[in-house]
């Protein structure tokens, strides 16, 4: 099935709980996802929450990962949503799933934005549109 993006909903349990309520830990460890799958990162923020647990994005060219951690439970909600054909969502959440130290793991894939369902203008469907210059 010829998709825009995949998208790997990922549950990490048995993750090491102090690192899951490291914020700058966790910051550096999607950072370092986002960086071996290939993306190309726009923006990112993360918050530690009181008392414990960190939420967090890596905002990316080609969409986004992110993360919520219950450090109480050593378990870690992840999205890993990649479009186009030079980044590896596989990368990112096996990065993720070996630093985070997780024993045992969910996963649900999706593919988003069917080809086959679209009908572009002029027959073909790109990742990104195109730039159309002024000149």
């Amino acid at each position: 099935m010829r998709s825009l993006g995949h998208q790997i909903v990922a549950e990490f349990y048995g993750c090491n709980r102090d690192s899951l309520n490291d914020v700058n830990f966790i910051r550096a460890v999607m950072v370092d996802a986002a960086e071996k799958a290939g993306a190309t990162i726009v923006a990112k923020t993360f918050h530690h929450f009181s008392p414990h647990g960190v939420s967090g994005a890596v905002i990316i060219a080609e969409s986004h990962l992110s993360i919520h951690t219950w450090p109480e439970y050593g378990y870690a909600a992840v999205d890993l949503f990649t479009c186009g054909d030079t980044v590896s969502s596989e990368t990112a959440f096996n990065c993720l799933r070996d630093t985070l130290e997780s024993t045992q793991v969910s996963t649900m894939e999706l593919h988003r934005g069917q080809v086959d369902m679209m009908d572009p203008k002029d027959g073909q469907v790109r990742h990104k549109p195109l730039v159309v210059s002024s000149h």
